[in-house]
């Protein structure tokens, strides 16, 4: 489904303004809606209607929070709950066609049917700007639905305060318990009109005390609301066309912060410049890579660069403040600080993606994930972080892997040491996911863990990283310690199987065991077959333990041609039949570096084959054009990395395995203000092979590459055939 929205916001925004097309719950009648996971950026491209417009969403994540602030403009009966739809005029939400739709970047528009209301959308940093077209009406609202979210469920407001300052501007704040377990988003609203009157309807159950507010009509034009369940609403009069607008600025630590981002990055009524003002700012970000190849493959680079600058968004107030992981108030002293850390995901390909595109922002990364640290109770790197929680979804301990890469490439202008003394801790928090049992045993057993393998070579991969910085920085009693921990993975390698295998307390391997099913078998959302292939760091002793480079290669060749039933997958929600190569499941993250592997062996053509198959069935210029979640940004970044023709196998290593670019040529404007050129001669839907290498006029004979070779600027220039080249 690819789970992105189509809605406004500027590259790495706190603000993502977008439709919700529907108001599904988490939870049925106390468990878990399985309808719900369609919904995780809110936006469902089947849908026939439009709920309102909300300011907070993930990009591509296949679990979910935030749809915060949901504003719906309406006009005639007051209707305050959004209706079905089915049945669209039974509440305030709308049937809308996909012909009177625009999403571009930086800008959404689309008509409401219903009401003929024409809704437009844009976005800065911190605010998001609404235009709507009414038509002729004395009966014209404005609905800030305060109970809507993502991923709802009936307790997860937890309270909600609304103050009425005058009759254009609005504060307040809202506190969520969903993914992130306590989290407080403060807003700022304000009309380009006043409003005639104003009102609210409270849903809450009965409290046992509420004190003596019985004293006021609060519902209708009263100026302070509280409470868990609130719904406020604002009538107009509005002329034939008339363009009622709202700033809606956000905050992650107090109402007057909201009011100060707001009035700062907006500061007047000018929804166009707002608009050209993000597109500019876009335009400026997605030039940083210029590619020429066909039209369709240019779509999709750009859409991928495009999704890539989406997240992690920026969560720092204009003057420096945001709210801690310990929920206090800090200041960012010379950096951004930056929230949305899907990390593992993103540290497979994004951020070493950011490590040549944005370093710049890559160091304020690597330093938010160290004020995390420094704030967390648990002493503990961001796991998967967003809006001053961690959520702990995923298992590793990835932020190593990331703090790593940008250290060994030069990025991070921080303490390198304090960095290195973070991973470690981390990775020795005994009580978190068996990293007891891993450093004791060497394995995790299955009896304590449903992933206890997919942990273990997750582990192994990142502590790898951890005795690389520790190299860097000559520490080499930790470096020692490390690259002997990093070696665990082969205690789950089952030599009378051939896969990797969950071993019980006992130390034999689990009896019943299927490679091919994804659920039971110690893994988080992949089977043996991917999973056995995961030792990015160490492919040599990989293809060892697999009896030799054409015992290796064959098993790579099946694993790309065999056929995956459907039930052996038919219990997770993130693996489709559309993600699905052969056994290979590129629309989920842990095998996305396998293709590259046959470069450790004698047919490095085959990597060149693959790559370039994955490429062109995986990604399509269409709504359904992502075989797999998007992961705020991974799958983007793999595209483009591929399509550029090199790939990080291994993060944490200065290291890019060559693939077979599908561009035939791009420039790379690199922020230290040099160019690196990829160029691929003959490059075709035919010519997937590549002849020769050369970088700077000099041939590349081991398929790789370093960082150096493109930060320092230079040509990279790939020879293509329609004939595989053995070696």
């Amino acid at each position: 489904m690819g789970h992105t929205y189509p809605g406004a916001t500027v590259p790495f925004g706190a603000v993502q303004l977008s439709p919700e097309t529907d108001t599904l719950s988490y939870e049925v009648n106390g468990k878990y809606n399985g309808d719900v996971y369609k919904y995780c950026a809110g936006y469902k491209y089947e849908d026939k209607t439009i709920t309102g417009f909300s300011h907070t969403h993930f990009s591509g994540t296949g679990h979910s929070d935030l749809g915060d602030f949901l504003i719906m403009p309406t006009k005639g009966k007051l209707q305050l709950n959004p209706g079905t739809a089915s049945d669209p005029k039974t509440g305030y939400r709308s049937a809308f066609s996909h012909n009177n739709e625009v999403a571009e970047a930086g800008y959404y528009k689309v008509k409401l049917d219903d009401d003929n209301i024409t809704a437009e959308l844009t976005a800065t940093t911190r605010v998001g700007m609404h235009q709507y077209t009414f038509p002729k009406s004395d009966q014209s609202h404005i609905i800030l639905d305060l109970m809507a979210g993502i991923y709802n469920y009936e307790e997860k407001t937890v309270w909600t305060y609304v103050r009425v300052v005058n009759d254009t501007l609005i504060t307040g704040y809202r506190q969520t318990n969903g993914w992130a377990r306590t989290r407080t988003v403060y807003f700022a609203m304000s009309f380009s009109k006043p409003f005639k009157s104003y009102g609210r309807k409270s849903y809450d159950a009965k409290q046992a005390y509420r004190g003596f507010w019985g004293k006021f009509n609060q519902d209708k034009n009263f100026p302070e609301i509280a409470g868990k369940k609130l719904k406020m609403y604002f009538d107009f009069d509005t002329q034939e066309s008339e363009k009622i607008k709202i700033k809606f600025a956000l905050s992650p630590v107090s109402q007057e912060n909201a009011l100060q981002n707001m009035r700062a990055e907006i500061s007047g009524w000018d929804f166009d410049k707002v608009k050209m003002q993000a597109q500019s700012t876009w335009n400026k970000e997605l030039n940083k890579i210029q590619v020429n190849t066909s039209n369709d493959n240019k779509i999709n680079f750009y859409t991928a660069l495009y999704h890539a600058f989406i997240n992690p968004t920026t969560y720092t107030d204009l003057n420096g403040e945001y709210k801690g992981l310990d929920q206090g108030i800090h200041k960012a002293e010379g950096f951004t600080n930056y929230t949305t850390f899907s990390l593992w995901d993103t540290y497979r390909a994004l951020h070493p993606f950011f490590n040549i595109i944005q370093p710049g922002r890559s160091n304020d990364m690597v330093k938010s994930m160290m004020a995390h640290y420094d704030q967390s109770s648990l002493h503990m790197l961001p796991i998967w972080s967003h809006y001053a929680n961690d959520n702990w979804c995923m298992s590793g301990y990835h932020s190593v892997s990331v703090i790593a890469d940008a250290i060994i490439k030069g990025t991070y202008n921080g303490d390198a040491n304090k960095a290195l003394d973070a991973c470690i801790t981390t990775s020795k928090h005994r009580d978190y996911e068996g990293i007891g049992y891993y450093m004791d045993m060497g394995y995790i057993p299955a009896e304590k863990s449903g992933v206890s393998v997919s942990n273990n070579l997750e582990y192994s991969y990142d502590d790898w990283a951890i005795a690389q910085l520790a190299k860097k920085l000559n520490r080499m009693d930790v470096y020692d310690e490390f690259i002997k921990r990093s070696n665990n993975w082969k205690n789950n390698w089952d030599k009378g199987s051939g896969f990797m295998r969950p071993k019980l307390a006992d130390g034999t391997f689990k009896k019943v065991f299927d490679p091919k099913d994804t659920e039971g078998q110690g893994f988080i959302e992949g089977n043996s077959w991917n999973y056995s292939f995961f030792v990015p760091h160490d492919p040599v002793a990989l293809i060892e333990v697999m009896g030799g480079k054409a015992k290796f290669t064959a098993r790579l060749d099946t694993l790309f041609t065999m056929h995956l039933p459907d039930e052996f997958f038919a219990h997770t929600e993130d693996i489709t039949r559309e993600g699905i190569i052969g056994g290979y499941v590129h629309g989920n993250e842990p095998a996305h570096h396998i293709a590259y592997l046959y470069n450790w062996t004698d047919k490095p053509w085959k990597t060149q084959a693959q790559v370039r198959h994955i490429l062109n069935m995986q990604y399509k210029p269409t709504a359904d054009g992502l075989g797999g979640n998007d992961d705020c940004g991974q799958m983007s970044a793999w595209y483009m990395f591929s399509s550029l023709g090199f790939y990080p196998v291994s993060p944490g290593s200065d290291i890019y395995s060559l693939g077979s670019p599908l561009v035939n040529n791009a420039v790379l404007n690199l922020e230290n203000g040099k160019t690196f050129i990829v160029e691929a001669i003959k490059q075709s839907d035919k010519n997937v092979y590549v002849e020769k290498v050369l970088l700077n006029g000099k041939e590349i004979t081991n398929h790789q590459i370093k960082h150096s070779d493109i930060t320092n600027g230079g040509k990279l220039t790939f020879y293509m055939s329609p004939k595989p080249k053995n070696k």
